[in-house]
């Protein structure tokens, strides 16, 4: 049903446009390629950007199976947990788009992103690696690709319902503390309590609220016609999210709550879908025609929300973006 939605609710395009998927060769990035390749009419081309070379081929090989007539896909090289890996990603897809052997960028979907465990990781900039990729990867992405991104154009920002403390999603609530403090892995006040395991998953729950509020900056700062907003998937089970957290709790996430979502819908959240339900909507907000001019939007599958209240501090957003530059060593 929903790529039948997704085919739908599309116009063929005259022109090949490409589409880059961080993460897109497992989950909910793997589900909307899938979405994208098998749905819409070409011709448009897919990036699958991946920090595993071989697991991205393997996910682009099973794509091409299901390519739509038109359309192609490959696989990139992109290691979001660091800063030189992403502006080489960058570079070669700028050089490749001005010699004309890959077609403009349409749309940018910031999809992947680590959960970190009981464990403090670091990237390889030294950065506490739950904000270091999932914000500071993606916002160097998308300040290094702006050139190509012209009009029409857009930038989807994956997030998550537990940056809002309203949703209640089981997960330890957002503790905000400033950009420098937060890539070295030093949360805000309100986790001064928190042992490791539970200070890993409020790292999570604070970046979510970074990429919103890295979405909302974007969007104030776009030319005509490019468009960014943010999206929360809900809860999908099985999706290797938590493949840095203990054992035990990644053999649960992947070995018996998928086989338990009743169970999840009533004592977690009824938020619950599969990678192909979300993956669609996804791809949605990334090609749909209707959403030409929406932008600065926050999206639970097809359906504009309100995010957080905190998510709407402006002033926040905007000390998030310039404390961003300095980090990532970006001119302001």
């Amino acid at each position: 049903m929903a790529e039948k939605e997704l085919r739908m609710s599309l116009q063929p395009a005259d022109e090949a446009r490409t589409i880059v998927i961080t993460g897109g060769n497992s989950g909910l990035g793997y589900g909307c390629a899938t979405a994208l390749v098998s749905s819409l009419e070409g011709p448009w081309h897919v990036i699958v950007a991946s920090r595993d070379a071989g697991r991205a081929q393997e996910a682009v090989d099973k794509l091409a199976t299901i390519t739509h007539a038109g359309n192609t896909v490959e696989a990139m090289s992109l290691d979001l947990a660091s800063l030189d890996s992403v502006r080489a990603f960058a570079a070669e897809l700028t050089g490749r788009m001005a010699s004309g052997t890959v077609p403009p960028l349409q749309a940018l979907v910031c999809n992947a992103g680590v959960q970190a465990g009981t464990r403090h990781t670091q990237t390889a900039d030294g950065f506490e690696s739950t904000f270091g990729v999932n914000h500071l990867g993606h916002f160097l992405l998308v300040n290094e690709l702006l050139p190509v991104l012209r009009a029409p154009a857009r930038v989807v920002v994956v997030a998550s319902g537990v940056h809002d403390p309203a949703q209640k999603a089981g997960v330890p609530v957002p503790a905000w503390n400033n950009a420098p403090a937060l890539a070295h892995g030093e949360l805000g006040p309100d986790a001064a309590s928190d042992n490791a395991f539970v200070a890993g998953q409020r790292r999570y729950s604070t970046s979510k609220l970074a990429n919103i509020y890295f979405t909302y900056a974007l969007a104030r700062r776009l030319p005509e016609g490019v468009t960014a907003n943010a999206y929360d998937p809900g809860m999908i089970l099985g999706t290797g999210l938590q493949r840095s957290a203990p054992a035990p709790l990644r053999f649960v996430a992947k070995h018996v709550l998928p086989h338990a979502k009743p169970l999840v819908r009533r004592f977690v959240t009824d938020k619950l879908y599969t990678t192909e339900e979300s993956g669609a909507a996804l791809a949605w907000l990334a090609t749909a025609p209707e959403l030409a001019d929406t932008t600065g939007a926050y999206f639970h599958q097809r359906q504009a929300i309100r995010s957080s209240h905190d998510s709407y501090d402006v002033a926040r957003a905007d000390q998030l973006w310039e404390d961003s530059l300095v980090l990532t060593a970006r001119p302001s």
